[in-house]
């Protein structure tokens, strides 16, 4: 995790070439000291904002203001900037990573809004994901809920030839837009009884639909659903508001096959599981 940092040795940010555009915008971002403290709402100007701008961008110009001013910057989550981390976790103007539709919040544009605009920030907000500081929420729920199946059992060695476990195109294209799910939490946000269901079956259905995901495949469900279930997320509402939201468009399909492997786990013998 990279968290943008006012200590005197972070490197300072030379934004003022970019800073020349035409663009004045309000900000209203969150900002909470920590978990235990109430947060609210604090407004900010900017002024000649580029639209070429990406949202982090805007939001490093906005701390250097604030550092320049001898002010506290926001805290935000970043690590990539390519849209493959999913740390760049932003509710911005009521949608997990902002206005457009398959786009994280780094590579969301300022050309996404307009001069003059009101922009509303906020942290993710679940249960399950505790406010660290201002924009970033702590989601290591997602890790143990990983760890605690998201694994497979292989022998060590040598590399198996590639053709020696066919697999049908259909199942590992399936397996492959499983896997593509970021782990940001933008299904979690925007649903709303904070369910990561789709999050979870996402990272069972890469294993489970390949040969590789087999031997463990009954249990892994079983695992990793009592382990959400013990981070206090809550149950899907069959909204579809998480596929809607998801930057990756990870299917409710997912979610579907999840629920048959479960129900299916319980008629399996642990031997054979």
């Amino acid at each position: 995790m990279e968290l943008f940092s006012p200590m005197p040795y972070a490197p300072r940010l030379n934004l003022n070439i970019m800073s020349t555009g035409n663009m004045n915008l309000t900000l209203k971002v969150w900002r909470q000291k920590n978990n235990n403290t109430k947060g609210a709402l604090v407004d900010y100007k900017l002024a000649g904002i580029s639209p070429d701008m990406s949202f982090l961008e805007m939001f490093d110009v906005l701390n250097e203001d604030l550092i320049t001013k001898g002010e506290e910057p926001v805290v935000f989550d970043h690590d990539c900037r390519e849209g493959i981390c999913g740390m760049c976790s932003m509710f911005i103007n009521g949608r997990p990573h902002g206005p457009k539709d398959l786009v994280t919040t780094c590579q969301l544009h300022m050309r996404s809004f307009k001069d003059g605009d009101t922009i509303v920030v906020e942290p993710w907000r679940a249960a399950a994901f505790p406010v660290v500081k201002d924009l970033t929420v702590d989601r290591s729920a997602f890790d143990r809920v990983i760890a605690a199946g998201g694994f497979i059992s292989v022998n060590t060695g040598n590399a198996q030839d590639a053709n020696s476990l066919p697999i049908p195109k259909m199942q590992a294209d399936a397996a492959f837009e499983a896997a593509a799910c970021i782990g940001c939490g933008a299904c979690v946000a925007t649903c709303k009884n904070a369910s990561a269901m789709l999050f979870v079956s996402a990272k069972i259905s890469q294993l489970a639909l390949l040969p590789q995901g087999q031997p463990e495949r009954y249990r892994r469900v079983q695992s990793m659903v009592a382990q959400m279930d013990a981070e206090g997320f809550g149950n899907c509402t069959n909204t579809g508001a998480c596929e809607a939201e998801c930057p990756k468009g990870i299917s409710l399909e997912n979610i579907a096959r999840m629920n048959r492997d479960f129900a299916s786990a319980k008629f399996v013998s642990e031997e054979t599981i």
